[in-house]
């Protein structure tokens, strides 16, 4: 059968994800500075991979602008403005709220039912002070939207938009309790009542407003210290 070579190559495709995982996370924690070089090695050694990884993992972190790549040199660190982050927010909420638009017109009751147990164990965590399981649930539930919408080709689209941010910082905004939690029962009702507009508009103002959140944690981590 071909399921080792299938196993290799799955492999392969995972060690330059690590890579881009990694080197964005230091570049969104304020770790790598706008104008700084990236040494291969230090990555390799830290990641566990070999060079050729890296290299991958950095070709494809220039085609998303996190870096740049100068010839005979290497790979710089780009700019990452406030800008940037408001416009990957805003390209998110168009395509999620389509999403919940036609999740609101195709949902059946079994996958409502999902969606209320997930809320409910949303709510117990957030009584509980369970930050982690916040973050993981909410998830859980823009997932579950998704795949109600039954539309793959712009689950797929919305996809390579989210992958541009860290996992860390979108479970940092659904743990952020005190705006969320609200608007995913508000969700929830527009979704039950089959409300597609309903449920576009809360989703669009629910990922735009996250983006502030996100604004001024980067600001906290010290990402634009020497900016203006």
């Amino acid at each position: 059968m071909s399921a080792p070579v299938s196993s290799g190559r799955g492999r392969h495709k995972q060690l330059p994800d690590a890579v881009t995982s990694y080197v964005r996370e230091q570049i969104m924690s304020g770790n790598l500075k706008p104008g700084e070089f990236l040494r291969m090695e230090p990555i390799a050694e830290t990641v566990g991979v070999s060079i050729t990884p890296v290299r991958e993992g950095l070709l494809r972190l220039s085609n998303e602008g996190f870096v740049t790549a100068v010839p005979r040199r290497g790979f710089v660190v780009a700019e990452f403005t406030r800008q940037d982050v408001r416009d990957l927010f805003w390209a998110q909420a168009q395509l999620s709220g389509e999403l919940a638009a036609r999740a609101a017109e195709r949902i059946t009751d079994v996958q409502l039912q999902q969606l209320e147990e997930v809320m409910a164990q949303c709510d117990a965590a957030v009584s509980s002070g369970n930050t982690e399981a916040i973050g993981d649930l909410g998830h859980q539930f823009h997932r579950l939207i998704n795949l109600a919408a039954d539309s793959d080709r712009l689950a797929r689209l919305l996809a390579s938009i989210v992958k541009h941010l860290p996992n860390s910082f979108y479970a940092s905004i659904e743990s952020h309790v005190r705006t969320v939690t609200p608007e995913h029962h508000q969700m929830l009702d527009a979704l039950t009542a089959h409300d597609a507009q309903r449920a576009r508009e809360i989703t669009e103002k629910h990922i735009v407003n996250s983006a502030d959140y996100v604004v001024q944690m980067l600001e906290e981590r010290g990402l634009w210290k020497d900016a203006e």
